[in-house]
């Protein structure tokens, strides 16, 4: 399924500490509240699942951060197997901007050629001469980078580790403070956060203004 995915509830213990760094941040979109998606890092391995049918709108993945404004020119992970690649899930959302519109790309590793390793793992590169070897199934990411994410919206669970993007490699960075700007917590910045996590913007802003408060009585 090709569509663009709004991300939702971060999984507690891991986001990005600064915005230009390289980080994952796991998330899941779960509207319906049906429990059937995860998405935790563990042993340098980010694991994805989603347990219900893949018409059911939940997903699960992680935002890679500090890759705002850059050109894209490649992206790779490792599965497990290559029994993991489902569907075009799991996949790269790459979202760039040529100043006056965005674009969203989707590559997905049913889109190039997988590198089989000797311990049965399969990583999958994604560059124009990956893409173009494998027909050109996708249009190749163009302009400025202005999100990018790895996610699974299909059936079934994903093992993946040496995520990267542009020769950055992206782990998770432990946090243990909320917002210290009210502007940290919009345009999304309120996903960053995961001690404490919050449910929205407003919850996060509120957050923010209540230990203002109490900072100002002490």
């Amino acid at each position: 399924m090709r569509k663009m995915i709004v991300m939702g509830v971060m999984v507690a213990g891991l986001v990005v500490v600064g915005s230009g760094l390289a980080a994952l941040s796991p998330w899941t979109y779960d509207p319906g509240n049906t429990g059937c998606v995860s998405s935790s890092y563990s042993g340098d391995v980010l694991h994805l699942s989603k347990s219900c049918p893949t018409t059911t709108n939940a997903s699960a993945g992680a935002s890679l951060t500090g890759l705002a404004g850059q050109t894209f020119g490649s992206a790779s992970f490792t599965l497990a197997g290559t029994n993991q690649c489902q569907g075009g899930s799991p996949r790269f959302n790459v979202v760039t901007s040529n100043g006056t519109s965005t674009t969203t790309y989707f590559l997905g590793c049913n889109n190039v050629t997988p590198t089989v390793n000797g311990d049965g793992t399969a990583t999958y590169t994604f560059d124009a001469a990956t893409v173009a070897a494998a027909g050109n199934q996708v249009p190749f990411p163009a302009g400025t980078i202005t999100s990018v994410d790895v996610l699974i919206d299909v059936q079934g669970s994903a093992d993946l580790s040496a995520i990267s993007v542009n020769g950055q490699p992206q782990v998770p960075t432990p946090e243990t403070t909320g917002p210290t700007a009210k502007d940290q917590c919009k345009k999304g910045g309120w996903r960053s956060f995961t001690s404490p996590s919050f449910k929205n913007q407003g919850q996060c802003v509120s957050w923010f203004e209540h230990q203002q408060h109490h900072s100002h009585r002490k």
